[in-house]
């Protein structure tokens, strides 16, 4: 067989290849060849086959079949076949691969070679892809070479220790002994390796951590002698002396200064001298530069070093390179939370940084800039963001935007300059806002009594101007239709006042609803701005005219709002003065109190909670439904949502008599039915007393189920004993009362019983709840209810509500009627909120 062609010739071959085809095709020849001279055991070329594999694997071609031969070229005895074979395993093996295992008696023969650089061989391709099983096998022998005294081994020893750590944290003991003098060695390769170890088992190990804070000061001598050794050709770099070693002692300092007094002592004046006597000229010291910011602003540092580590950071930010600015940026970003006076020096170099080009470094000046906002400089950091705001790319403008309007909520000086403001992001970046800035804006038009008359003409003016940006177009609309008799009347005094018609106003509304740009949102604003003007202009005919014209309107909810509106004009003109006056003040939403927002139906209205009258609790039908459906019953019966007074039995049964002409029980309806519940006003009518006097003293009875004269009624009592003290929730006893009022024949179960007994009910109670509760059924007092109200049955239910959930529950009843079995099935949702909050 013909010599293979060299590695050289193959590159050289592969160069002159004019598309990708023609690569691939030499590639799969040249492939062909190796495999055959691999089948063929060709001890003389196996090296140089391996190479020029490997030569193909780098350019992303499979090399996959040369793994064995690796195998066999690291057990050869030359150094060359070595030399690849360890190239080839640490390219085309990994821990993932069973192969890789083969390996491991040849690497623990190697590291104990007496050649070094076959040790060095095998310490690199240990560090590189061992496994945990390798690493756990070769520990020992790592952990001899790391206590050699020849260099070259060490260095490689301690690198491979820091794999075999990373592999198998808990043999970190094993190499603690041999790092007691690695900080000792002269040569800078085993120093930079030493440090590298010893932050590895700093970062996994707490108690590492304390070990080796003692060498802290041994540490600083040696950073020292760095910094004002002489120039040493061997280490010097850019005029620095080992700038590799300096960075990595600066951080395993950081790491050992971190929260402890003693430390960060020791180290506070050597950061001093490396943060002023590193020269910033090039880029090799604005690294360790760097690094020292990082570990002044880490560590216990005193005030005057770290006002010196953010202004060595404001120095960043006039460097030319951008790298060291965006770095620079994302520094001063992370540490003004904590020294914000000192990085307020620097604003304006920050507010400069939001010119640049670069779009990195104008997101992270937008976002100190933002983050260095207060209320002393309000005003000038506002004229520049919104000068930014105006001229950024789009990209930018919705978290600016955002940023804007925070900043404003939290720091306006005045409500005026908190509108205008507001104002200003609308009419430049009005379209890239977030969706509750319309709603936020008027809530603070509509709490600013004294400015309504200033901000319906500023709005009016910037409606005049654009009607692009929506969401303005929304709030000018909305505040036009509040307030358009202060606009129209010129009552502005903090501005020359315009002369506006009714006419006028009522044209550019119009135009809002015909206008290709307006969307479905602001023309429903737009319509019922012009609505409310019905009781604020005279104009009234054309408004009736314009709402009658979109009562046919395509779009529903259009068509909608002008059918309810016409509605106001015809049947219910006698209301329409009170209902659309003017909204009142908003306030935020507050935990309790009359303050609290309630929202319905995108109009915000106070609300002032009833304390005489707990609220009725109803459950959609499709809720109810569901829950329906564990049980597999069909014919579903609403439960009356009544809520007894704390009176006696009598009362509630006077109550019922009232409404027995009432059909309150669903027919056979194919859909769903809402469960009825009574309107409060009915309760009210019964007695001039509250149904509660004090609503935390006693939870009300209820009643659960009535149908055919049999009546379900639960009572409350809340559980307190020494062992639940601890959970976290409620329990309740809750006792049911069965009553039976008419003479029928019920049974829950199959048994015998004679004439006499035939105004008694055998029921069955079965009470399922959602799994978030635990449910204790006690045993009833009988099985027997006596007929037409001569006695009761009472059973205890205990319920566990851990989270504190709304209580649902449903009964099951199995009974005869007429000798004919019948199944009734209830749901239960209007449990008082006391049993369950």
């Amino acid at each position: 067989m013909p010599a293979p062609i060299r590695l050289r010739e193959l590159i050289r071959t592969i160069r002159t290849a004019r598309t990708q085809a023609e690569e691939r095709e030499m590639i799969q020849k040249e492939c062909a060849a190796i495999r055959s001279s691999f089948r063929e055991e060709d001890n003389t070329y196996r090296c140089r086959n391996v190479a020029k594999l490997l030569y193909m694997h780098m350019l992303g071609y499979p090399a996959h079949f040369g793994q064995l031969e690796c195998l066999k070229l690291i057990a050869s005895q030359k150094f060359t076949d070595k030399r690849i074979g360890y190239l080839g395993a640490m390219l085309l093996l990994d821990e993932r691969q069973d192969v890789h295992l083969l390996m491991t008696n040849c690497i623990k023969n190697d590291l104990n070679h007496s050649t070094q650089y076959v040790q060095g061989l095998a310490l690199c391709t240990l560090g590189c892809m061992g496994s945990s099983e390798m690493c756990r096998d070769l520990a020992g022998e790592v952990e001899k070479l790391l206590k050699t005294s020849n260099s070259y081994l060490r260095k490689k020893a301690a690198l491979c220790a820091v794999h075999v750590i990373r592999k198998v944290p808990e043999l970190m003991e094993m190499f603690l002994p041999a790092t007691k003098n690695l900080l000792s060695e002269k040569n800078h390769g085993v120093l930079h390796t030493s440090v590298v170890l010893l932050t590895e088992m700093c970062e996994r190990s707490p108690d590492m951590l304390l070990h080796f804070r003692k060498l802290v000061p041994q540490l600083v001598r040696i950073l020292k002698n760095l910094i004002m050794s002489g120039y040493s050709p061997e280490h010097d770099v850019s005029g620095i002396s080992d700038p590799f070693l300096q960075v990595r002692i600066l951080r395993l300092l950081r790491i050992l200064g971190r929260s402890d007094d003693d430390s960060s002592e020791a180290m506070n004046d050597i950061l001093a001298q490396v943060a002023t006597n590193t020269e910033t000229s090039k880029n090799v010291g604005n690294a360790i530069l760097y690094e020292t910011v990082l570990t002044i602003m880490d560590i216990k540092s005193e005030s005057g070093l770290r006002v010196l580590a953010i202004n060595i950071l404001g120095r960043f930010l006039l460097n030319n390179d951008k790298n060291i600015r965006y770095v620079a940026l994302t520094s001063l970003l992370k540490t003004v939370q904590t020294d914000h006076n000192a990085v307020q020096r620097h604003r304006s170099t920050i507010v400069d940084c939001l010119k640049d080009l670069d779009v990195s470094i104008k997101r992270r000046a937008m976002e100190l800039s933002f983050a260095l906002v207060n209320g002393n400089n309000i005003r000038g950091m506002m004229k520049e963001l919104l000068y930014f705001l105006d001229s950024c790319d789009p990209e930018f403008k919705a978290d600016c935007a955002s940023g804007v309007f925070l900043a404003a909520e939290k720091y306006a000086p005045s409500k005026r300059w908190h509108i205008d403001t507001i104002m200003r992001v609308l009419t430049t970046a009005g379209s890239y806002v977030r969706d509750d800035s319309v709603p936020n804006l008027i809530q603070l038009i509509t709490n600013s009594v004294e400015m309504h008359a200033y901000t319906v003409q500023r709005l009016y003016k910037a409606l005049l101007d654009d009607i692009s940006q929506q969401p303005l177009v929304q709030v000018s609309s909305w505040c036009i239709g509040e307030y358009g008799d202060l606009l129209v009347s010129g009552q502005c005094e903090e501005e020359e006042p315009i002369q506006v018609t009714e006419d006028e106003v009522l044209d550019v509304l119009e135009g809002l609803l015909v206008s290709n740009l307006s969307t479905p949102v602001t023309r429903g604003y737009s319509l019922t701005a012009i609505m409310k003007l019905s009781t604020r202009f005279s104009s009234v005919n054309r408004i009736k005219k314009v709402v009658s014209i979109y009562g046919s309107s395509i779009d529903v909810e259009l068509q909608q709002r002008a059918v309810e509106y016409n509605a106001l004009f015809k049947k219910y003109d006698h209301m329409r003065p009170a209902l659309l006056e003017r909204m009142p003040i908003m306030e935020k939403t507050a935990s309790n109190g009359p303050t609290e927002i309630v929202q319905t139906n995108g109009e915000t209205e106070p609300s002032v909670p009833d304390t005489k009258h707990p609220p009725l609790v109803t459950q959609p039908a499709n809720q109810a439904n569901d829950l329906l459906d564990l049980l597999g019953g069909n014919d579903v019966v609403p439960v009356i949502q009544t809520t007894l007074p704390t009176k006696p039995a009598s009362a509630g049964g006077e109550l019922l008599d009232l409404l027995g002409d009432l059909s309150l029980s669903s027919g056979p309806a194919p859909a769903p039915s809402v469960p009825i519940s009574q309107p409060p006003f009915l309760l009210d009518g019964l007695s001039s007393q509250p149904l509660f006097n004090d609503i935390s003293a006693a939870i009300p009875p209820m009643t659960a189920y009535s149908k055919n004269g049999l009546k379900i009624e639960f009572t409350f009592e809340r559980v307190s004993h020494d062992w639940t003290k601890n959970l976290c929730g409620s329990i309740i006893d809750l006792c049911s009362i069965v009553q039976l009022s008419q003479s029928w024949e019920y049974a829950g179960r199959r048994m015998s019983y004679e004439a006499d007994l035939a105004g008694a009910v055998f029921y069955t109670l079965c009470v399922p709840l959602l799994q978030t509760f635990q449910l204790q059924l006690l045993s009833p007092s009988s099985n027997i209810v006596p007929a037409l109200n001569q006695g009761s049955v009472t059973q205890v239910i205990r319920v566990l509500n851990p989270q504190k959930q709304q209580l649902r529950m449903r009964v099951k009843l199995t009974y005869t009627h007429k000798g004919s079995p019948i199944q009734d099935l209830a749901e239960v949702n209007n449990f008082p909120p006391q049993s369950w909050q």
